[in-house]
């Protein structure tokens, strides 16, 4: 009887422990074969997570990577693809051709367009320069293992295209991974920008990474006319682990907690987007503008933390220490303001909260616009640096007023400063260069994709220097106004109203705002100029009816000048940062 007892309370430690590692950031039965380089055939059963209540929340664990899984890393190494195109069923929309998948577009005349792009089916294989090899993923294939499409946005309607493969389900996995994603990173003339973010985020503490693979595709159409026979070369890719619940088991994450992608997300409430799925009025498509769902389909603890996170009479320590992990939190920021990953306000990164856990974690997505200050590539606007960045959502700008937390911005940016060293960045281009220097200066990327050798040769001693010009960048934020949002124009009887948010000065200075009000975008045909402090309201008589453009500039008393957030786009596409447009009819109406 009393061995039976010992027995009895053993295995309710051990069911007790296996319950928090699986529902936290710790080591799962399925992560465990894939550690060990078995992927299970089947899902494992695991006892309901629920009973974790009994034991109380797992709130602000640590976030922690799995670092085996990046054992097959080698960064001078490709892998060869191959990829047989038939054309398959419209069940699945995946009955097109070659041709039809590439000639697909998400994005027109610099606008987007709502459509869903076309699949074929393929049969992937993995191998080398050789061919397809033995004992490799779809090696003995004959019928079609994989579908193919075009991915990216604005992307898709360029020359050269980026696909994603996903595997079919009895298909098996390629490194445990079942969506491939290859990149063709057409702006980045190195070619190397995203894989070396991500390469660095390996070694950054507090953060998962993305598995990259330089990859060559070639590519075999059986749907064209007459059917090729042979592989054509598509050239150099880079491929890139999908964040998915496949990504949440293989990084030792909790594959049934909550991911989602941001769409176009600053942290705001959007009740009339994010919704829970029993409200009558859920849309799924209206929840994906704003944010994408990869996990777990319950919006509950999504929604309470945006209330808070909105509710202005909640202390914002009290809301953040609630729901984020502040190691997370700043090392995720800091990372993207040193390596210059600006268009990460609203999009560009996952939100990950375990089930059982109140606390949402950031994790990375998507750095090819980093690393660009020196090339003239981008145009930033005025105030896309260090932290005014950040300064529109909600979230940030409440926690980047206390002192306290700004604190520990500076101190995980000097943290960082202290690895991303011009040393480690220049060793590691230097790998990727034996891959670069064959595949980008040679046929048929160099046919297709004309690479100037200067150009080439200059990113990669520029890039080893933007995380200093970034440092000096962030630096400089500390002592600028921030940025803020005008409003909209009102017109009541003879008068005119005029007002913005206030700006916001880390050093306590004084701001005064100058409005200008022109008849011209540049500001050379003024009607209307003044300067006020202490006030975000002018009321000025009635405009001559016509089309205006304005803006107010912030100023402090050491002579910082920021600007609004707000852009103009003209009808060519062309972006004028920091004003507003509107045209005042012979009634007084405004339209902006």
């Amino acid at each position: 009887m009393q061995i039976n007892k010992t027995l009895g309370v053993l295995v309710s430690i051990i069911l007790g422990i296996y319950l928090l590692l699986s529902a936290s950031n710790s080591l799962s039965l399925e992560a465990a074969l894939i550690k060990k380089g078995i992927e299970p055939e089947l899902p494992v059963e695991r006892p309901a997570l629920a009973v974790v209540e009994d034991v109380g929340r797992l709130d602000n664990l640590p976030l922690q990577d799995n670092q085996s899984i990046y054992q097959f890393d080698d960064p001078s190494s490709v892998v060869y693809m191959y990829v047989t195109v038939r054309k398959g069923n419209p069940s699945d929309n995946s009955d097109h051709t070659w041709e039809e998948v590439n000639n697909f577009t998400k994005w027109e005349n610099g606008l987007p367009l709502d459509i869903v792009v076309g699949k074929a089916e393929v049969i992937l294989q993995i191998g080398d320069e050789a061919g397809p090899l033995q004992n490799e993923l779809g090696y003995d294939a004959v019928a079609p293992n994989a579908t193919i499409q075009i991915r990216g946005n604005s992307t898709t309607g360029k020359d050269i295209k980026n696909y994603k493969i996903e595997l079919r389900s009895n298909a098996g996995s390629w490194r445990g991974q079942t969506t491939l994603n290859l990149n063709k990173h057409l702006f980045d003339m190195a070619r190397i920008r995203n894989k070396l973010s991500f390469d660095l985020l390996k070694q950054i503490p507090n953060m998962t990474s993305l598995r990259t693979q330089f990859v060559r595709l070639m590519v075999k159409d059986e749907t064209s006319s007459p059917p090729q026979t042979t592989f054509a070369d598509y050239g150099l890719f880079t491929q890139i682990e999908q964040p998915n619940r496949k990504f949440l088991q293989n990084h030792l994450l909790d594959p049934n907690g909550h991911l989602y992608k941001a769409t176009f997300f600053e942290f705001h409430r959007y009740p009339d987007h994010i919704r829970t799925v029993d409200d009558p009025l859920y849309d799924e498509d209206a929840f994906s503008d704003i944010l994408e769902i990869k996990g777990n389909s319950d919006h509950s603890k999504l929604i309470r933390m945006l209330d808070d996170v909105n509710n202005e009479i909640i202390p914002i320590e009290q809301t953040f220490e609630k729901y984020f992990n502040a190691e997370n939190y700043f090392t995720w920021m800091a990372f993207n303001i040193l390596i210059g990953n600006l268009d990460t306000q609203s999009q560009n990164f996952y939100l990950y909260s375990p089930q059982n856990s109140n606390t949402w974690y950031f994790l990375p997505w998507d750095y090819d616009g980093s690393l660009y200050r020196q090339s003239g590539f981008y145009s930033y606007e005025y105030f896309e640096f260090g932290i005014s960045n950040y300064w529109g959502a909600p979230l940030h700008k409440r926690v980047l007023k206390v002192e306290r937390y700004r604190e520990m911005l500076y101190d995980k940016i000097e943290n960082l400063v202290g690895i991303l060293t011009p040393e480690k960045i220049g060793g590691m281009l230097q790998q990727y260069k034996k891959v670069t220097d064959f595949y980008v200066l040679q046929g048929p990327d160099n046919i297709s994709y004309p690479v100037a050798l200067g150009n080439y040769q200059t990113a990669f001693e520029e890039i080893p220097n933007e995380i200093m010009i970034n440092y000096d960048l962030f630096q400089e934020s500390l002592n600028v106004p921030m940025p803020f949002f005008l409003g909209v124009p009102k017109v009541s009887g003879g008068k005119m109203m005029f007002n913005w948010e206030e700006s916001y000065d880390f050093n306590a200075s004084n701001i005064v705002y100058d409005l200008i009000i022109s008849r011209d975008l540049n500001f050379q045909d003024v009607v209307y100029q003044t300067q006020i402090s202490h006030l975000t309201l002018v009321e000025i008589d009635r405009l001559e009816p016509g089309d205006y453009f304005w803006r107010v500039l912030a100023k402090n008393d050491i002579g910082k000048i920021q600007y609004p957030f707000d852009v103009y786009r003209d009808e060519g596409a062309r972006i004028f940062p920091g004003m507003k447009y509107f045209y005042l009819d012979n009634n007084g109406r405004i339209l902006e």
